[in-house]
């Protein structure tokens, strides 16, 4: 039997969910510091978005949970792509005027980035993509890196336009998670041969970076909490899980029948198909219709 496809170059992500310990605390955070508003509220969830029914960040309540520790798997950063440059701007005039604390600003080549952390410790990244046109290739490998970001260059798009842009705009979305894992290989397996990821960068120490339809990067992996780091305890605080949206139901099939041969067990949910890598990061493969 032939191999099932991989991923179809459609595919994007949908919403990641966080187990909140202050369910409260952190939705004021994502709607005041980041822009992005509340779209649904359903069974202990809070989802916010930048439109109508595409909720981006669920904060599922957990008073209970621990934090996660240090030195463990989970989530590095969720990264909120933005439509623009100027959008880029106020992101980061909205933020700074609302006196949280950004962690880094960096110009990745394909993309311009900002980064800072939620009350819970979560990162966050909010990026702008440059047009594929402008992004390079070098012995089979798309170029990216990590220089300076000239922030007053960004600031410059947003002088003269609307001063109270207080919310993300319509447009945006999950752009990508990057994660921490205990090892790249298995993790590639799992992503590559069992997801149908295709890697795209590999240049990073402790890094690698994987996509579908020739994008940047979907998921990107680390090692930076150290080769063979455990997984947190399981409720903690952090990353639940996240969305893989392809087109439809048959390529919700072809993903199961990969993981099934890369060994990966899996089990159906009400939306899709949940599977957890070698790291205990849980993901969901759905339909882009079962939104």
């Amino acid at each position: 039997m032939d191999a099932p496809a991989a991923l179809p170059p459609e595919t994007t992500l949908g919403s990641i969910r966080l187990t909140a310990g202050d369910q409260r605390r952190l939705a004021d955070f994502y709607e005041q510091v980041v822009g992005l508003r509340a779209v649904e509220r359903r069974d202990g969830v809070v989802a916010l978005g930048a439109d109508p029914g595409r909720p981006i960040v669920e904060l599922a309540a957990a008073p209970d949970a621990p934090p996660r520790p240090g030195g463990t798997t989970g989530l590095f950063h969720l990264a909120i792509l933005v439509p623009s440059r100027a959008d880029l701007a106020h992101a980061l005039r909205r933020v700074s005027e609302s006196g949280w604390r950004f962690t880094g600003a960096s110009d990745h080549l394909v993309s311009e980035a900002l980064y800072l952390r939620d009350p819970e410790g979560n990162g966050i990244e909010i990026y702008r993509d440059r047009p594929r046109s402008e992004w390079r290739h070098s012995d089979g490998e798309l170029e990216m890196d990590t220089l300076p970001l000239d922030l007053e260059s960004v600031l410059e798009e947003a002088r003269g336009a609307d001063a109270t842009a207080d919310a993300m705009p319509s447009g945006t979305g999950l752009g990508h998670v990057h994660l921490n894992v205990s090892e790249l290989s298995a993790s590639e397996g799992f992503y590559g041969a069992g997801l149908g990821l295709d890697v795209t960068v590999r240049g990073y120490p402790g890094a690698l970076f994987l996509s579908a339809g020739g994008y940047h990067h979907h998921v990107g992996l680390n090692t930076w909490m150290g080769e063979g780091a455990p997984p947190p305890p399981a409720g903690a605080r952090g990353l639940d899980r996240y969305e893989v949206v392809v087109p439809g139901e048959d390529a919700v099939g072809d993903a199961g029948r990969r993981f099934a041969r890369a060994g990966v067990e899996t089990a159906r949910a009400e939306q899709g198909l949940l599977a957890t890598d070698p790291s205990g990061n849980r993901l969901l493969v759905r339909s882009a219709a079962a939104a």
